[in-house]
């Protein structure tokens, strides 16, 4: 009776098992989110949030309302991160008090250089999310999901501008009479998505045109001149 044969050992490459290349992987998923992003943030600007399904979205962007579904848990949950992302230029977690340039500008001493600087950034973030903060604005009274997001929105702004109106007051920069809460309201309402939106989209004013008279206006009222 012959020997019987041994069968080779296997290849140890092949026994271990596949190593998906993860940097691929994670690549090809961004991509994919800022496709949706994307397609999410046109349509909910033209059409508005209500109107605006999930997939609608998925058909723009171009993907399986399966794939919108495993990036985001809800409709609601794919406009907050649209929202979010428009508003602060990124998708890193930091909130707009804490960017570099509101900080930088809140650091100035010059009261002037203060309100231009804040303004600067305020003008470039309704650039990027003007648009989409007014679909929260209009959807506010037919979802409560909108409406969370309006008021969300409202509280963290005035709380920014009230902020600085602190500053500017203990350094006695505002005008006489003026108090901190009252200077906070006026930037509130001229430094406002609802202004911008008259003034950029329903005028048709440029963007240094708009700037420079929200940085004159809020200059003369606040600090008098």
């Amino acid at each position: 009776m012959p020997p019987a044969v041994k069968s080779p050992d296997p290849d140890p490459a092949e026994a271990r098992p596949r190593r998906y290349h993860a940097p691929q992987r994670k690549l090809a998923a961004a991509e994919t989110k800022a496709r949706i992003r994307a397609a999410a943030s046109a349509l909910f600007v033209e059409h508005g949030y209500v109107a605006t399904t999930v997939r609608d979205i998925a058909r723009a962007a171009g993907v399986g309302e399966r794939t919108v579904y495993a990036a985001f848990s809800s409709k609601a949950d794919l406009f907050r991160h649209v929202l979010g992302v428009a508003t602060v230029g990124d998708e890193l977690p930091v909130a707009v008090p804490d960017r570099p340039e509101m900080l930088a500008a809140f650091a100035q001493t010059d009261p002037h250089t203060v309100i231009h600087q804040s303004i600067d950034y305020t003008v470039a973030l309704f650039e990027r999310a003007g648009d989409l903060i007014m679909v929260t604005v209009q959807a506010a009274d037919a979802d409560p999901d909108m409406r969370d997001a309006a008021d969300a929105g409202s509280r963290t702004t005035r709380k920014v501008w009230l902020t600085l109106t602190e500053s500017l007051h203990k350094a006695g920069s505002l005008r006489p009479g003026l108090t901190a809460q009252t200077a906070a309201d006026i930037f509130y309402a001229l430094a406002s998505p609802h202004t911008y939106q008259l003034l950029r989209r329903h005028c048709g004013w440029s963007r240094s045109r708009y700037q420079a008279w929200l940085t004159e206006a809020v200059t003369q009222q606040l600090l008098g001149g």
